[in-house]
């Protein structure tokens, strides 16, 4: 199959809205919030914007809002009339749909969208949308980076940063939309549908916000529910919850991490990915890429289907994958000081996505873990730490639960900061060592986000100096004392 022949279709023109006069309430006004207004504001809409935050908060964090032609009802000057009144609601990500006054505006029939879905009401090029509880922002990139390779005008944004909003109305010559999507912005779409759909893998994770694990697989599961036979979607074999989720899908369906002996996807051989059902057998080369573990294998058999797909030739995806850089806070090398290793995986605020990266080391490792609580289990750290961990050092507001929960099968440390666990992992680690921040929890709780806990956690290990000559702090010691006492 040639990808280009059934993917590149045009979009719907019906799907297009005429917005004059209208009058939208943007619910959320942080980057992508503003990005919405913004848009609505120049189709000539009637637009209000409200946040819980006040103007001064709101105009430092985005100081455009004071150039748009917007009226502002934040702080406590917010009202559900607002709501009510309003003939388009545009509910930004971060904002749960289950808030009273979005209920009362849905009992009362006023149309309740995202910014996927209103974005995509006047976008008409093919959109790849990727999304997974982990890997998606990786996955995204990298399909990105291919598609350039192969001299395809593309645009890449949505979750990983660029609001998909920026590229409605405004194509210019680009050809292709590659889209990270979160559970949050699949919540809230109605025609959304993407050309090219890949679900990675699903996960524990958000059970702060939805009221049960099937809540959330409900919300993965609604980036298959506009496609039709003529789409595609990427899915993950070997995870029985893609499986459930894309079980009504009408697409074509590809699988990676297949068994060798299927004849369409990917899958691999133990050293090279073996695509099948595209041109005849490909095969690529992904230990020569700097992404390591598992998990990027997966993304990068993905990332392989989906730019094939769109007829990006073999050398292109080939030399994509080995020129990749990688993330910042996904598995990041910082440094090596005394034979020790310091990875920064601040991004891994779920449970899956801190297995996975201990899945990429042999160990020993020195696990830095915690942060807010997101409700998910635990126990699938289990096996990997009594595996991998030498120490577990724990901080942030789940370290009680976390202890509770791992003590048996790790020796805990706690700390109070994040200062202090860089410290304690560096008196601890031997030459052969490495020390993985791996939080599997998010960061509010002490930081901004997983940005800026990351690059804390790099500038304390770029300060730290030679090997250690002796054992933490006294407390830390103690601590770790009755640890290595305790059974495992």
């Amino acid at each position: 199959m040639a990808g280009s022949e059934v993917l590149d279709r045009p979009g719907r023109a019906d799907k297009v809205m005429n917005l004059e006069g209208m009058e939208v309430l943007v619910v959320g006004l942080a980057r992508t919030g503003t990005a919405a207004a913004r848009f609505l504001s120049r189709r000539g809409a009637r637009v209000v914007g409200t946040d819980v935050r006040n103007r001064g908060d709101l105009e430092r964090e985005s100081p455009e809002l004071k150039d748009l032609d917007v009226e502002l009802r934040v702080g406590e000057s917010q009202a559900e009339e607002s709501f009510l009144r309003a003939e388009l609601i545009v509910l930004s990500p971060g904002v749960p749909p289950s808030i009273r006054p979005i209920v009362e505006a849905r009992r009362r029939g006023i149309p309740v969208v995202g910014e996927i879905e209103l974005a995509s009401w006047f976008i008409t090029i093919p959109i790849v949308a990727v999304t997974g509880t982990n890997g998606k922002t990786t996955t995204t990139l990298l399909i990105g980076e291919m598609l350039k390779r192969a001299g395809r005008r593309i645009f890449v944004g949505g979750n990983v940063g660029n609001p998909l909003i920026n590229l409605a109305g405004d194509e210019g010559d680009r050809e292709i939309a590659v889209v990270e999507l979160s559970s949050f912005q699949l919540e809230t779409i109605g025609r959304f549908r993407p050309a090219l759909a890949v679900l990675l893998n699903i996960t524990e994770d958000h059970l702060d916000r939805y009221t049960s694990f099937d809540s959330y697989l409900e919300a993965k599961s609604r980036l298959f529910i506009n496609q039709e036979e003529t789409d595609v979607s990427i899915l993950n074999w070997e995870d029985r919850l893609v499986k459930r989720a894309a079980s009504a899908c009408r697409a074509r369906k590809l699988f990676f991490n297949l068994p060798g002996g299927e004849s369409e996807g990917a899958f691999f051989d133990g050293e090279r990915i073996v695509v099948r059902g595209i041109e005849g057998e490909e095969v690529y080369y992904p230990g020569r890429s700097g992404l390591v573990g598992g998990h990027n294998r997966e993304n990068m058999m993905a990332a392989i289907l989906s730019a094939r797909l769109y007829g990006c030739p073999r050398d292109a995806v080939q030399t994509a994958l080995e020129e990749f850089e990688g993330l910042p806070h996904r598995l990041e090398f910082v440094r090596e000081t005394g034979g020790v290793r310091y990875f920064n995986d601040s991004k891994a605020t779920n449970v899956g996505a801190a297995v996975k990266s201990l899945q990429a080391f042999s160990g020993p490792v020195i696990l830095i873990a915690g942060g807010r609580d997101k409700g998910g289990d635990y126990a699938p750290l289990k096996g990997p730490i009594l595996e991998r961990v030498e120490h577990l050092i724990l901080i942030g507001e789940a370290a009680d639960r976390m202890e509770r929960e791992l003590g048996a099968v790790a020796k805990i440390i706690r700390a109070e900061s994040l200062e202090e666990a860089v410290g304690e992992a560096h008196l601890l680690a031997r030459p052969g060592d490495t020390v993985l921040l791996s939080p599997a929890c998010s960061s509010y709780d002490m930081f901004r986000d997983y940005e800026e806990r990351g690059e804390v956690f790099k500038a304390l290990v770029k300060r730290l100096g030679g090997p250690a000559k002796t054992g933490g702090s006294g407390a830390a010691r103690e601590k770790n004392r009755r640890a290595e006492t305790s059974p495992t």
